[in-house]
Order: structure tokens, then sequence, then C-alpha cells
């Protein structure tokens, strides 16, 4: 595995790239505030652009480092989303993987082909042996993107997490991509 870090990645449609702070207002009115974007997730929605352009001075100079994976999504020049790695494990060539999207850029194929493009840059670039997410079963939505993208059921977790959105605990699907199931698609 080479640590290559968050390099442009580019699609059909797609631009991904590291971000910038220049990102917040977009970043902020896209999806960060969005209850709707955000109710599955890990995070509640952004109050201010000034909670946005915080957080993104964070990872844009978490940005530089080489073991570091977080992509914007570009879509007609315009930020809707974002692909990252929440967790590496060097010693097993692992990682888990998050992505959020613009509700307004929902049913367009637009996650899925950006997660499938940073699907083969970390197996086909960087040399990752398993890419694994999760879903809440409520948000089936998300699945079909990695379900789409080669990524096996694995099982689903009772109860594994709270919504910082309702406070309600949620059963989580499991899914993930071994580099030899990757390539036998291919």
């Amino acid at each position: 595995m080479k640590n290559l870090g968050s390099k442009e990645l580019k699609t059909a449609r797609l631009v991904l790239r590291p971000f910038r702070e220049g990102d917040a207002v977009a970043m902020f009115e896209n999806w960060a505030s969005d209850p709707e974007v955000t109710k599955y997730l890990t995070w509640t929605p952004h109050k201010s652009a000034e909670e946005t352009r915080a957080l993104l001075s964070l990872w844009a100079e978490e940005s530089k480092k080489p073991d570091v994976y977080h992509w914007a999504i570009e879509y007609e020049n315009e930020l809707v989303g974002d692909v990252n790695i929440m967790q590496v494990n060097e010693e097993s060539e692992s990682a888990i993987t998050g992505y959020c999207l613009a509700k307004k850029c929902w049913g367009k194929g637009i996650m899925t082909e950006a997660y499938g493009e940073v699907l083969r840059f970390l197996f086909e670039e960087a040399g990752f042996h398993r890419i694994g997410s999760s879903h809440a079963v409520e948000n089936p939505a998300s699945g079909k993107v990695m379900e789409k993208c080669g990524l096996l059921y694995e099982g689903t977790f009772r109860k594994e997490i709270r919504l910082p959105s309702t406070g309600e605990w949620v059963d989580v699907v499991h899914r993930a991509i071994l580099k030899e199931d990757y390539f036998a698609e291919k």
C-alpha cells in the first residue's frame, strides 16, 4: 500500500479534489446545513458558514498529508458533496469510507460515479486490500451506491449508533469490497 493522499481525480462528469477554505459557503449551502442530508450522518447540520469554514480550515491542512484521503466533489463546476476515508489501517491495508451529497444531486448517479472513482484510485493506485463502508438501515439509497460499486453485504449491527440528529439508535448495515473482488469485476 502506498500513501498517495487526496490527489485530484476526474470522471466524465466530476472533479474530485482536496477541500479548500474557500469552499465553506458552497458546502454550507449545498449540504452541511441540510437536515435531510445529515440525518443519518455522525454529525448535526452546521448552523453557520463560519462553522463550516472552521472545519474546512482543518481539512485543508490535513489534506496535505499523504495518509489522508478526503475529496470534495465538483459537478457542473459546483461543490456538491464529499467522499473520505474515515479510518485507515495500514497493517491490514484497509479503510473505512464515508460520503455525503447535496440533496439536489440525489438520484443522478453522481455519488456512484464519485465513489467508484475513489475505489478505483484506492485499489489501482494506492494498493489498498479492503474498503468498507456502512449505512443506517433507514438509508437504503446509500446502500444502493455501495452495491452498485461492488461492496458486498457483511452484516447488520443492531442499534449500533445513535443518530445525533434525532437521538435514535439505528441498525447499521456493513459492506465491503476486497481488492480481488474489485479486479474480478474489471
